[in-house]
């Protein structure tokens, strides 16, 4: 019998194998720990005999790990194991906290410059698949906007970050100035509240190039109008009763606006802003110094690099991605090494960037910035303790007692690209190694399906 020949050439027979073999490789590279999750029944839980990064202190050899109530109760080579503990043995493993990502999407979609993503969907197919996309709301002066009640804990990209070791992420909306708040989520959750850790993590603003068109077209235009809307809200919270009388000159934004800028100018909200090229960073730097209580974190920074002693000399933590290298108008001299320049000159570093594979991909963002220069530990800093203490967010990051018990068990280095998250606990409670991903593995492994 004639075999049939394939669209690509290849006879049917080289063709299914081809296809069992693409399968085996995803299967291969999708594969978690099949490990049963440990009860919930049990008093708490230890880990046992892992090598454990607490990140906040030393490496710790052969440590015992306790968790409890959702905290760690204990980390330490010398620890016993209280009678009713469900005790896992980890011998060999890698134990890290969870990750932590300063600039996710999981949840809320993942709206691009010119807007939502699903805008037209009339059918909710993307939604279906990436979750909801409302983190973006029309206009270029949204302070008061909150992303928090467009996340949906149910969106199925949660899960697959999660298995990338993410546990705590910063969900930015979109836009292209002043975007609004961003919130801090936990990643494990049916429920809003279930995951929120703070509604308002951060006033998201973009004075790159994508903030030309809200300045007039000028880049210095856009400088002038978020300087002129922060001078506005100082003098709106002096004369509200005048403004709300229509006694005083119109002021830059609605009053609602100008309200919701009142907590970044005192320094209660962060202020993470998109600056690439190095002569908008230095316009940041000027912004500091004219408004010293702003507590600014410095997002992109592709050319940070060039301003590194400034930066460091201001307090102003980076947020950037380690794998930016490609020139643009917005920045032609970005740099592979910009994370361990920026670091050997003293500012603290954070590795957010995106990644065509999502926040999963996190942990091979650092990777690249160790590959770079960037020392080892200070990029497992850079996905968990750093993001943590720029944005205020108290007890993650670290393993610790006391801290919240969101850790990653890994196979081997999880810099590695063949290591893997074996188990993620997040608030104590060991989540599922599941997402739509495997679970199409699992279905389509055998060809054709059942």
């Amino acid at each position: 019998m004639r075999s049939t020949r394939a669209a690509d050439g290849r006879t049917g027979g080289q063709a299914d194998r081809g296809m069992r073999a693409a399968t085996l490789l995803a299967a291969l590279l999708l594969c978690q720990s099949a490990s049963p999750p440990v009860r919930l029944s049990a008093q708490g839980v230890a880990l046992t005999g892992a090598t454990v990064h607490t990140v906040s202190g030393a490496k710790v050899e052969g440590a015992t790990v306790l968790l409890r109530n959702g905290l760690v109760e204990a980390v330490g080579a010398g620890v016993s194991v209280p009678s009713g503990y469900a005790v896992l043995d980890v011998a060999g493993k890698v134990i890290t906290p969870g990750l932590v990502h300063a600039s996710a999407g999981v949840g809320a979609g993942v709206g691009n410059d010119q807007g939502s993503m699903d805008a037209g969907d009339q059918d909710g197919e993307h939604t279906a698949i990436q979750g909801t996309s409302d983190d973006t709301k029309q206009g270029d002066v949204n302070p008061s906007f909150s992303v928090a009640d467009g996340i949906d804990p149910y969106a199925v990209n949660i899960p697959v970050a999660r298995m990338g070791g993410i546990t705590t992420a910063l969900v930015t909306p979109g836009g292209r100035f002043v975007n609004g708040r961003g919130a801090w989520v936990s990643l494990f959750g049916t429920r809003l509240d279930d995951v929120l850790v703070r509604r308002d993590g951060a006033l998201i603003v973009d004075l790159s190039a994508g903030a030309r068109q809200a300045g007039g077209g000028s880049r210095a235009g856009a400088m002038q109008r978020f300087k002129g809307l922060l001078r506005d809200a100082l003098v709106w919270e002096k004369r509200r009763l005048e403004y709300e009388q229509n006694r005083i000159r119109p002021l830059a934004a609605p009053g609602d606006e100008l309200e919701a800028l009142l907590p970044a100018l005192k320094g209660r909200l962060p202020v993470f802003v998109t600056a690439k090229r190095a002569a908008d960073i230095d316009g940041v730097l000027r912004l500091k110094r004219e408004f010293p209580a702003l507590r600014l974190i410095l997002r992109e920074g592709d050319e940070a690099w060039v301003h590194a002693k400034a930066i460091a000399a201001a307090g102003i933590p980076v947020a950037l991605n380690a794998r930016d290298d490609i020139p643009s108008f917005d920045g032609v001299r970005p740099r592979l090494d910009n994370a361990a320049l920026l670091h050997a000159a003293g500012v603290k570093v954070i590795i957010a960037g995106g990644d065509p594979g999502g926040e999963r991909n996190l942990r091979h963002n650092a990777g690249f910035a160790v590959r770079a220069g960037l020392p080892w530990e200070a990029a497992l800093r850079a996905i968990t303790l750093e993001p943590a203490l720029a944005f205020g967010l108290e007890r993650r990051g670290a393993l610790e007692k006391g801290a919240v018990a969101d850790l990653v068990v890994w196979s081997g280095d999880p810099f590695e690209f063949s290591s893997a998250a074996e188990r993620v606990f997040v608030r104590g409670v060991e989540v599922p190694m599941t997402s739509r991903m495997t679970e199409l593995r699992d279905r389509y492994r055998r060809l054709p399906p059942p």
